[in-house]
Order: C-alpha cells, then sequence, then structure tokens
C-alpha cells in the first residue's frame, strides 16, 4: 500500500462513522418531519429537499434505514390515523344516530333537506324539469352545481378544462330535462355550502331534489348523520340502516352520491381504516377529512 492509499483509508476511516451519524440525523430529522406533515401527502422532492439531498439519494437512505420508502411510510401513517379517528368515530356516530341528529359542524349547522323524486319523475328521467347550472370556485377546486326549482340535484369537483364531461356525468338520468347554463341561478348555493366549509356562519338551508332508488335515498340520509370529523366504515353504515349484510350495496350507493360534500360520502372509508376511492379523487377526499379534523389540506390533484 502506497503512503498516498494508507491516508486516504485512514481519512476515510476517520470520516465514516461522522458520516454515519449524520445520515441517522438526517432521517431522524424527516421522520419528524413527515409525520408532522403526512395529512397533506409529501412529495419526494419535497421530503428530499427539507433533508438536503437529492431524490434519489433521500430514498436510498430511507429506505436502508426504515426499512420503508418515504411513501410507504406516509401511507403507514394515513392508515393509522384513519384507523384511530375509525375507532373513535363509532360511539359518535352511533350517538348521532340514535338521537337523529348529524351533530354541530361547519357544514351540518345548516338543515341539508332531501326531497326525493316521486316513482313517476324517477321514471320519466327529468321530463319537464329545467335544470340550471354554473361552475364555482370552492375549497377543494373548481366545482359544478345543477340545480332544479326544487333544490340542487347536482354537485361535482372537475378542471375547467373537464366541465363538460362533469356536466354529462351529473345529467345521468336527467336526459329528457332542459339544461340551460346560468352561474347566477347557482351562485348564492355555493356561497351557502362553501361559506360553511370555511366555518363562516350560513345563511339558510341546503334543500336536495335527488333522483335515486329508495335504497340510495336511504344510504344519502344516513350519510348526514355523521358528525364532521368523524368517519363510518360502509359496514357501520349498512348496520345503522338495517342492512347489516349489505355493505357492498351500501358502498354502491355512497360511490353514487350525485352532490358531493353536501351528502359527506368522503366520510365513509374501509373497515381497515383504509381511505379507499372517491368519485372526485382520493387526494380531494383526504383534504376535506383533513379540513373537517383540523389538518392540513392535501394539494388538489
Amino acid at each position: 500500500m502506497t503512503a498516498r492509499n494508507a491516508a486516504a483509508t485512514a481519512t476515510a476511516a476517520h470520516h465514516a462513522p461522522a458520516a454515519r451519524a449524520d445520515d441517522t440525523l438526517r432521517v431522524e430529522r424527516a421522520l419528524d418531519w413527515l409525520s408532522h406533515n403526512f395529512e397533506r401527502q409529501p412529495s419526494l422532492a419535497e421530503a428530499a429537499s427539507r433533508a438536503g439531498l437529492s431524490e434519489y439519494h433521500f430514498q436510498r437512505l430511507f429506505r436502508r434505514q426504515v426499512g420503508l420508502s418515504p411513501k410507504k411510510y406516509v401511507q403507514f401513517l394515513t392508515l393509522e390515523r384513519a384507523k384511530n379517528v375509525l375507532a373513535h368515530s363509532r360511539s359518535v356516530l352511533d350517538a348521532a344516530y340514535d338521537a337523529g341528529l348529524s351533530g354541530p359542524g361547519r357544514l351540518h349547522d345548516l338543515f341539508v333537506n332531501i326531497e326525493a323524486m316521486t316513482p313517476g319523475e324517477y321514471k320519466n328521467r327529468g321530463r319537464g324539469l329545467t335544470i340550471r347550472y354554473g361552475a364555482h370556485p370552492s375549497p377543494f377546486g373548481q366545482c359544478l352545481i345543477l340545480r332544479t326549482a326544487r333544490g340542487v340535484c347536482g354537485l361535482a369537483f372537475s378542471a375547467p378544462e373537464r366541465g363538460a364531461e362533469a356536466l354529462a356525468e351529473l345529467a345521468r338520468g336527467f336526459e329528457a330535462a332542459a339544461f340551460i347554463e346560468d352561474a347566477g341561478a347557482t351562485a348564492g348555493i355555493a356561497r351557502t355550502i362553501f361559506d360553511a366549509a370555511a366555518g363562516a356562519a350560513g345563511g339558510g338551508g341546503v334543500r336536495l331534489h335527488l333522483r335515486g332508488t329508495p335504497f340510495q335515498i336511504k344510504v344519502w340520509r344516513a350519510l348526514l348523520a355523521i358528525p364532521p370529523g368523524c368517519v363510518a366504515s360502509y359496514g357501520d353504515l349498512a348496520r345503522r340502516i338495517g342492512t347489516p349484510r349489505a355493505s357492498r350495496a351500501a358502498g354502491t350507493a355512497v360511490g353514487s352520491n350525485p352532490v358531493a360534500w353536501v351528502i359527506p360520502c368522503h366520510r365513509v372509508i374501509r373497515a381497515s381504516g383504509v381511505l379507499g376511492g372517491y368519485r372526485w379523487g382520493r387526494g380531494r377526499k383526504l383534504a376535506m377529512l383533513s379540513v373537517e379534523t383540523g389538518g392540513v389540506r392535501e394539494p388538489k390533484r
């Protein structure tokens, strides 16, 4: 071994423990930061930047020391949070249902009333109805609101460039109705709904005019009884409407909810604690739950 090689080896040996200690400290800080920010699902790039490393080196270091990738670790934290919320919610949910109340909260300080279409109206697919619609900003991205003279019949979230697609989806079942673009007719409804989302006092109630089967209407009414800040499993929901073996059917009805946020289908998760899917995007679902529980919103996707 030459003198130069010997010196290099000695230098590397001298600095190796310090380098390993520095790596451990980086990962410890990353774990702490992720535990306080996981609700908004930070990207790998952001976490790596916080650690002062490239994405490649951060991922490699994190996986070596923790045994999981940063993404898997965030998923684990999200799952554990959901399990804890679900466990706490069951007793609150039972009390809310038993009392026939939806409990205190941003949206449900308002009176939400469902008026279902009659069987004849359901069958004629909106014949004779005029449906006015408009796009509006909201805390969860642009939304499209549809209303008849009797109440809101649709609310969906969509990017501006996908407005026609969102309208076509909400219009299913109303093919015989007359549709008129009229944002002025829906602006007041948007303010009522989303002022409540921001914590402001509501200025009246929200009336819904819904087209659904009797079972769907029953499930949607049950969703209104889940208090803000709480969640329910599909099994909980099926049990509370008297059909404990119909959790799959209840899940289908939840997924068919035509009025996002107002009918809070975002408060239903799997019994395992997994958030599950969401008609208007899983990221938006997590954002809604985070807002209701006082957490940090996940960026919209």
